[in-house]
């Protein structure tokens, strides 16, 4: 029992004061499927975003994973999230300027833009080397 209540602790729950200024801001009567809580959802996606951990590692108590991740893109997609953090500068809740940190924001090895070495290249350059010492 105590694992269970030590991971609990360790999961982000939007406090009573928080959701009161979100909650208006969700769309309501969404078409499809009954739908899981609005307020753990967006918990959920919370947590992933400020943990930097894949969406498929999402903790069960926020309800599965694919949810989480299929409203977040869905809000994404219909402007959602932009028009909440509109709304939220507007009423003096944030501040309007938001600051990335580079060590949180992950990016593929070609990001970049360097290209790939052609293995020929290197095979031939290999076969050269190889060459150069047996003549000794």
């Amino acid at each position: 029992m105590a694992r269970i209540e030590e991971r609990m602790a360790a999961l982000f729950w939007l406090d009573d004061e928080a959701w009161s200024v979100i909650e208006p801001l969700m769309p309501r009567n969404q078409p499809g499927a009954r739908r899981v809580d609005d307020r753990r959802v967006i918990s959920g996606i919370l947590h992933v975003l400020r943990s930097g951990s894949r969406w498929r590692d999402c903790p069960s108590e926020y309800g599965p994973y694919t949810t989480v991740d299929n409203r977040f893109n869905r809000r994404s997609r219909r402007g959602i999230w932009q028009a909440v953090y509109q709304t939220l500068v507007e009423r003096g809740e944030i501040g309007a300027t938001v600051a990335l940190d580079t060590t949180s924001v992950k990016a593929p090895r070609s990001a970049t833009g360097a290209q790939k070495k052609s293995r020929k290249i290197r095979r031939l350059a290999y076969h050269g080397a190889v060459a150069r010492g047996s003549c000794t």
